[in-house]
């Protein structure tokens, strides 16, 4: 786990761990690598988990099929 105090005041972070935590009632919970209520505390920007990489993730699988099609349909790069 990545802690708050390592971090530099106004810093970004990108979290992109995913671990399952079990609770109190014995269901799992989503958590990332970094200590998030530390971090909230000392970073300018961060990305929850879940919801914050994956979105991210779906937004460049989509871009490279545009790019790919353009290309097999020899149509122009799409400005993206």
């Amino acid at each position: 786990m990545v802690r708050g105090d390592w971090l530099k005041p106004g810093a970004t972070v990108i979290d992109v761990g995913i671990n399952r935590i079990a609770n109190d009632v014995g269901k799992a919970r989503l958590v990332g690598d970094v200590a998030y209520q530390e971090a909230l505390g000392v970073a300018g920007a961060i990305t929850p988990v879940p919801g914050g990489v994956g979105q991210m993730t779906v937004v460049c699988l989509l871009v490279n099929t545009l790019r790919a099609a353009c290309a097999i349909a020899k149509l122009p790069k799409p400005a993206v």
